[in-house]
């Protein structure tokens, strides 16, 4: 006799009780879900497409077919649900899936508002591409509250987002007041928050009706998996509009790209704290070095959101920072082909630490300046990152 395969969630056991222990448990004990069939402690892959049919042709085990559901995709959204504090998540094959998915999700035609700094593909698509899908965007300094105030239109503007700290000059919004606007202005307020975390900030406490992450960063934390994810806090209409996108545009991420991002969140809240440890001392350090003309990382107090940063930021203020070189642009770059240690690649929020001249990538209309370096600092000794830097500035002064 064939055993059956067990695909319903309610086939394994919690060893992890959710309902008292803190998020970091959670995470590391994957949900705390151990496998019936074998007693193994680490999910096992689901990799069916389809599913069998009961005989009276109903579905009573929940699943029917893979492009909208699958239990390794179920487990990764129910770890990330829990470290934001949310009520449902959908992962996704990229962050742009994700975040394309969170404007296609709007009643349209429509009109949003987002920030001059900000992820710069997203930027591109909202610039370029939404309005062939009815959604016009106004970009503003979504660290002016008078600013983000003045672009609303009241009956139109369905959707303010923020992306907090903003890549790549790190600059911070106040997530509470703007959410305050948004929803007096019947608009939601969504917010990427793939640089702080669930780790450093809960966007969902401080008033946020989405949280999205480009999962491909920190979350995962490895370099070796494209993955978005979308939080909300409440299933209503437009969780469920946003279900169906997925759904219709089959962006649901791969269960193997899902069993890798789950062992990825299982170790994110120590690569979290190393990261931003390692970072303040990176920042501290260049901020007194004559090379530098201003280093970018909301835990300098002297930094323009570092206020704001504080309050909304717990446990630290992320692992990545920039540096202005203040010999200016060819300096810059001469000093990114110069690093040993640093490895010369786009992304960040991996173990591995990477610098970038974001100018060269970004290219014109691009807000960053071109003497920027943005750094993302990986899991090696810090004093050996800042001494592969100095040695890369060289004498540019």
């Amino acid at each position: 006799m064939i055993k059956s395969a067990q695909t319903s969630r309610d086939t394994s056991t919690v060893s992890t009780d959710d309902k008292t222990v803190k998020p970091a448990t959670f995470a590391a004990q994957a949900g705390g879900v151990i496998d019936t069939e074998t007693g193994a402690i680490v999910p096992p892959i689901h990799l069916a497409t389809t599913y069998l049919r009961d005989p009276d042709n109903q579905y009573r085990k929940g699943y029917i077919y893979g492009r909208p559901d699958n239990l390794t995709v179920r487990q990764c959204e129910d770890v990330l649900t829990k470290l934001e504090g949310g009520v449902a998540s959908l992962v996704s094959g990229s962050g742009m899936t994700a975040a394309t998915c969170a404007f296609l999700a709007l009643e349209r035609p429509c009109h949003v508002v987002a920030p001059d700094v900000m992820y710069w593909a997203l930027k591109l698509w909202l610039a370029e591409d939404a309005k062939s899908y009815g959604i016009e965007t106004t970009f503003v300094d979504a660290t002016n509250l008078d600013a983000i105030k003045q672009a609303v239109r009241p009956g139109k503007t369905k959707m303010i987002w923020l992306e907090t700290p903003a890549n790549p000059l790190w600059s911070i919004s106040d997530i509470a007041a703007a959410g305050k606007v948004a929803h007096e202005a019947g608009a939601l307020l969504a917010v990427d928050s793939t640089v702080a975390t669930p780790v450093l900030t809960r966007p969902l406490e401080h008033g946020a009706d989405l949280v999205m992450h480009a999962a491909t960063k920190y979350l995962n934390g490895h370099s070796d998996v494209l993955a978005g994810a979308l939080v909300f806090p409440r299933k209503d209409a437009y969780y469920d509009r946003a279900v169906r996108t997925r759904k219709m545009l089959g962006g649901i991420l791969g269960p193997f790209e899902a069993s890798l991002l789950l062992r990825g969140m299982r170790t994110l809240h120590v690569r979290v704290a190393h990261q931003s440890q390692a970072a303040m001392a990176m920042a501290q350090h260049f901020a007194r070095d004559p090379r530098i003309g201003h280093v970018l990382y909301p835990g300098l107090p002297g930094f323009a959101g570092h206020e704001i940063a504080s309050r909304q930021m717990g446990g630290g203020f992320g692992g990545m920072l920039s540096v202005r070189v203040k010999a200016g642009e060819a300096a810059a770059v001469r000093a990114a082909a110069n690093v040993k240690v640093w490895k010369r690649a786009t992304s960040l929020g991996g173990v591995e630490s990477l610098i970038e001249h974001r100018r060269s990538i970004e290219g014109d209309g691009s807000p960053c300046p071109p003497d920027l370096l943005r750094l993302s600092v990986g899991l090696e000794d810090v004093g050996d990152l800042i001494q592969d830097l100095e040695q890369a500035l060289g004498s540019n002064i």
